[in-house]
């Protein structure tokens, strides 16, 4: 922990010893709370900060972190994607919405704590982009890397460097933290409503890129739910992109084939409101000639005609969970690498067959850990986690 000294003292002459008196607390109590440090009781730390303010104590920031060999900065790595026609304006293809949420959650555990935040993206599937990170590296103190499609054995050479979580990532990832929602455990919420509910039993598939995480995982949930019901079938499957335009083209494929299936599950929502545009334009009824789902829970999706039924994903609370693990990591490099699933939501609507004007909102019951590297319902945080692993760091 810093000792108090020149870096600790403001015009006024408050030092850290100061602050430690006026709330009867160690010195390292009051770093640790202006590190933002977790090892604090809540009260304590209130205490803390309202001495601070009365004392009016500013610590040199850039002191303090040349006496820790730290820079106070986490870099966050967002993904360009580049697969959608350039005079589109794609609000998920271009990332301004996923990491716009993502940002506001990472945000939130750094404002007060005197953390400065680094942003930076890279081409999809872009190997030349890769050295980029590693010349990052050496700027911050950690890093948050989105989407998971940065491949594995380059995270594994990046979390040796610094420590490294993924956001939205491979619930297999084994190199670093992963932080994501439990896109399986909401595919078969979204696929076992329209089969159980509505009797829709002949499903056509518009997948997501073949490189993204959540797009391999909310496939895994719907194959699962199609072998627990056998009188079930897929009748086909698009390659979409995440796009509205991708969405539009494989629901133009799917008109072109001949006969409907019965209902027509998305791996996101921009992928379902382009399939929505298509059948419109052709003059087909959603959900009377087929229904339509999709993922993400993104705002234009419930404005579509009719409002669509999907999954909620808590990107926010995805940003907020990663930067948090972050934190804890740099605070403890020793710590062990853990998946954190984020629960989802079915969110029901009209485009699946229930009624118009239909809003529910419905917590999907997370997956099973088994199977899962050191996953099990945590005992206090809203997402799952390893118990094991949580323990220890408490200690």
């Amino acid at each position: 922990m810093d000792g108090p000294g020149e870096q600790d003292r403001v015009a006024g002459g408050v030092t850290l010893y100061d602050v430690a008196s006026r709330a009867g607390v160690s010195t390292a109590t009051v770093s640790r709370v202006i590190h933002g440090m977790d090892r604090v009781k809540d009260s304590t730390r209130a205490r803390v900060l309202e001495v601070i303010e009365q004392l009016g104590y500013v610590p040199d920031g850039a002191a303090q972190s040349l006496s820790r060999r730290r820079k106070d900065v986490i870099g966050l790595v967002g993904v360009q994607h580049t697969s959608a026609p350039k005079e589109q304006y794609d609000i998920e293809s271009m990332s301004l919405l996923f990491y716009d949420e993502i940002l506001r959650g990472v945000e939130a555990k750094i404002r007060h704590q005197n953390w400065s935040l680094l942003i930076t993206y890279i081409e999809e599937a872009s190997g030349a982009d890769l050295p980029r990170l590693l010349s990052l590296s050496g700027k911050v103190d950690g890093l948050l890397v989105g989407e998971g499609i940065v491949p594995a054995p380059f995270i594994a050479r990046l979390a040796s460097r610094l420590p490294v979580v993924v956001v939205a990532g491979n619930p297999r990832e084994r190199a670093a933290d992963v932080v994501t929602a439990d896109n399986r455990a909401g595919s078969i919420a979204l696929v076992t409503h329209l089969i159980e509910v509505h009797g829709r039993r002949k499903l056509h598939y518009v997948d997501g890129p073949g490189t993204a995480p959540d797009a391999m995982e909310r496939r895994r949930g719907l194959t699962q739910v199609l072998r627990s019901h056998p009188g079930c079938q897929l009748t086909g499957t698009s390659q979409g992109l995440f796009s509205v335009a991708s969405g539009e083209e494989a629901g133009q494929q799917i008109l072109a084939a001949g006969d409907l299936p019965e209902a027509i599950v998305c791996a996101n929502d921009q992928m379902a409101i382009g399939v929505l545009q298509a059948l419109a334009k052709a003059g087909r009824k959603v959900p009377d000639d087929v229904a339509v789902v999709g993922f993400d829970d993104i705002f234009p999706g419930s404005l579509c005609d009719p409002p669509l039924t999907t999954v909620h994903q808590p990107m926010r609370l995805l940003g907020e969970r990663a930067c948090t693990r972050l934190l804890d990591r740099i605070a403890n490099p020793e710590l062990r690498p853990r998946v954190e699933l984020l629960p989802t939501e079915l969110v029901i609507r009209s485009s699946c067959g229930c009624p118009p004007g239909t809003q529910i909102r419905e917590p999907v019951r997370r997956t099973s850990a088994r199977g899962r590297r050191r996953e099990a319902p945590a005992q206090t945080a809203p997402a799952q986690t390893a118990p094991a692993d949580a323990q220890a760091e408490a200690r």
